[in-house]
């Protein structure tokens, strides 16, 4: 069987931090070539290291596992300048006095995980004792003295009236490094790009004309937003317009920075490269 004559398939992190890349992507217009194929972060970064999955967002930190892979497109990124408003960790005591906590992990993160990681080590020097849980707030603080959540959970328990400190790791890294925080990319398999070159150009223009029209006018978006998970039209209109869908030279700085650290203490085997498409070649980002 000739493998390209499958439907390519692409992964959509099924949380609301994409949509923006999705609302508008006309997937039928593609007759059938592509399929959609919805998971958490961690169970999407299984399925494109396993080649399940062709293409699609990914966390930041899956891509550092398998670079030599993958490439990533440009101009597509779930990134932040200070606060990204879903990634939270909740804490009994200032972040500064976590030194020996108990802290809970969610079992859907990679980038977040061990970014909380990284801040925890690099700029405080601490070294908690890390527990993966389910991600409910109420559950995971019955036992620990912090928690983080991602994605719409940590949105829902931003809303709670809870008591708990809350510390946003995008805030928390922009205030140690002074860079973005890049936390989901768009990969693909160096296989896909090989097999099915123009296909991977129409996909990207599809995903980059989608996150355009979705920012231009995110009524659309910012209602079903409020109608699937709740809130107001405020607080969607504040959160779609406070991430960056952009994945350009100031989001690859941090991301490096990122990687590094991450290889430092031994949470990447390998130094991470930034290998980024174009419509002719691939480009390495270099220092």
């Amino acid at each position: 069987m000739n493998v390209t004559k499958q439907p390519v398939r692409i992964g959509q992190i099924d949380y609301a931090n994409v949509w923006p890349v999705f609302f508008y992507f006309p997937a039928a217009s593609f007759n059938g070539k592509i399929e959609i194929v919805q998971q958490v972060p961690t169970g999407l970064n299984r399925a494109m290291a396993q080649g399940d999955i062709a293409m699609g967002p990914i966390s930041s930190f899956s891509y550092g596992e398998h670079f030599e892979d993958y490439v990533l497109y440009p101009d597509l990124s779930v990134s932040a300048y200070r606060n990204v408003k879903s990634i939270l960790l909740f804490h009994r005591k200032p972040i500064s006095e976590l030194k020996d906590a108990r802290i809970a992990l969610p079992t859907t993160s990679a980038t977040s995980v061990n970014l909380l990681k990284i801040i925890m080590k690099k700029f405080y020097g601490f070294e908690p004792q890390y527990t993966y849980e389910a991600p409910s707030l109420s559950d995971m603080m019955k036992s620990m003295d912090a928690a983080l959540l991602i994605g719409d959970d940590a949105i829902r328990a931003s809303w709670e009236d809870h008591g708990y400190m809350v510390t946003d790791l995008g805030a928390e890294w922009e205030k140690h490094t002074g860079q973005w925080m890049t936390f989901a990319v768009w990969a693909l398999r160096k296989s896909t790009l090989e097999e099915e070159p123009e296909l991977v150009s129409r996909i990207y223009d599809a995903f980059v004309e989608s996150k355009l029209k979705s920012l231009a006018d995110p009524t659309a978006m910012v209602n079903e937003a409020k109608a699937r998970i709740g809130g107001t039209e405020e607080y969607w209109r504040g959160y779609f317009g406070n991430l960056s869908y952009d994945f350009g030279p100031q989001q690859w700085n941090g991301l490096k920075l990122y990687y590094r650290y991450a290889w430092e203490l031994g949470l990447l085997k390998k130094q991470v490269s930034l290998q980024i498409w174009t419509r002719d070649t691939v480009v390495r980002v270099t220092e």
